[in-house]
Order: C-alpha cells, then structure tokens, then sequence
C-alpha cells in the first residue's frame, strides 16, 4: 500500500473526480477525510465504501472558502490523527457562461467561482501547513484545469482562477520547500457532473481528442496518488491529462 498510515484530506471528496480520489486513497491505506460543504450523503457514502473495505475514512463538513471552517477541520484532524501527509485541494464549483456574453458573467458568479477555485485552496493550504511539516513528505495536490492553459472552459472567470491555482502551486512550492511538495493536476473534460456539460460536449471532447476519449476520473485519481506517494523528487509541476488534446491538438 502506497499511502499506509498516511492520512490524507481530499476537499469536495465525495463526488466526481474527489470521489475517485477519496476511493484510491482509501485502497492505497491512506486515513481519508472526505470534505464536503454540501454532498453530505455523497460523502458519506465514499466514507462508508472505504471503511467497509477495511479502510479507515470520515465524512467532515467544511465550507474551504470559509476560513474559520478550514480551520476547525485541520483542528479535527489533528486531534483525531495528530497527523496530516496528504492535502489534494479538488474542490470547486463553477456554471458555464459562453465567453462572449461578458454580461453575463456576473459579479455573483465571479466571486463564487474565485472563492471557491483560488481563495479555498489557499485557506486549505494555509491551514494545513502547520500538520504537514510536522512528519516528513508532507504533499500538497491541486486540482486546476487544462483551462488554464488554453483559456477555453465553463466561464472565463473559471479557466482565469485555475490559472492562479497553477501560480499558486509554483510560489508554494517555492515558499513550503524542502519540507512540503506542492503540484498541480490539470484535467481536461471528464465525465462528471460538474459544470452541469451536456452529453453532447462530451461526444465532441471524444472526436477530437488524440487518444479516442475522454480521460476518466480514475486515471485524474492515478495522477494524484503519483504526486502523493510516489513523485518524491518533483515539484511545482503542472501535470495536463487531458488525453494529449492541449499538447497535441485535435486528433481528426
């Protein structure tokens, strides 16, 4: 087991690509706190998968955009495990507005989509310094989005926060080395809820994507369990999976 006796947070753990995460830390023998602000039942449901396979796993109600909130979780998990090896920040939240409408693209839905995508990973990263330091190999894992690179997405507000999340990863790396290594993931368009994509944006990521479909939230999970458990000599890295789509271009 790559991660036994690690104890690991994964926020927005319990659905989409966090699910995905939450299960293969769990298998891998992590102690897996699986954040939510509003999938309770979602959460809870991954907590139960874990534990009745033998893993240890808890379902913690934390807003990450609210910094008192992030606090009291890293305070929970110390006093539970007085431990923490493994931050993977995937919590997120955004709502498409075609780029061109910039109308649209309110003021509401600019602050949300940055308090949750930018604003949350620095409370989280904040907060839980302090456990991390506290043993060796501490990891921190963002989830950001190929968005940030090609600029394309949900929303222009939503590829511009996951650019700052793939800074941020870089000046943390920087600021947490040598104790903490920080790294990114980039997914491209998978399969989830998020978003709310209709099926037909995803028929289309299929055509043009040079390996023939669509990354899964499982192999998103593989990358962040290399970053956590395995990739001891890198940081600051900003990993795309996406299929080679960003690198390659369209495949037909």
């Amino acid at each position: 087991m790559r991660l036994k006796d690690r104890v690991a947070i994964v926020t927005g753990g319990g659905t989409g690509i966090g699910r995905a995460i939450s299960l293969l830390f769990g298998h891998e023998g992590a102690a897996v706190v699986v954040n939510y602000s509003q999938s309770r039942e979602a959460s809870e449901e991954v907590a139960a998968e874990i534990n009745k396979a033998g893993g240890c796993a808890q379902a913690w109600r934390a807003d990450v955009t609210r910094d008192a909130e992030v606090k009291e979780m890293m305070a929970g998990v110390e006093a539970r495990w007085g431990r923490l090896d493994v931050l993977v920040n995937n919590a997120g939240w955004s709502t498409r507005v075609p780029h061109a409408q910039l109308d649209d693209l309110t003021d509401e839905i600019w602050d949300r989509t940055l308090n949750t995508n930018l604003r949350g990973v620095f409370y989280c990263v904040r907060a839980a310094v302090p456990l991390l330091r506290k043993q060796e190999g501490g990891a921190i894992v963002n989830i950001a989005s190929a968005a940030a690179f090609h600029g394309a997405g949900s929303s222009i507000v939503y590829g511009a926060a996951k650019a700052g999340v793939v800074t941020m990863t870089r000046s943390l790396a920087r600021a947490l080395a040598p104790a903490i290594r920080v790294n990114a993931i980039c997914p491209g368009l998978v399969r989830t809820r998020f978003a709310s994509w209709p099926e037909e944006a995803f028929e289309r990521g299929k055509q043009v994507t040079p390996i023939g479909r669509l990354c899964t939230v499982e192999e998103v999970a593989q990358a962040a369990l290399f970053f956590a458990a395995d990739a001891k000599g890198i940081t600051g890295e900003a990993l795309i999976v996406d299929g080679g789509l960003y690198q390659l271009g369209r495949s037909r």
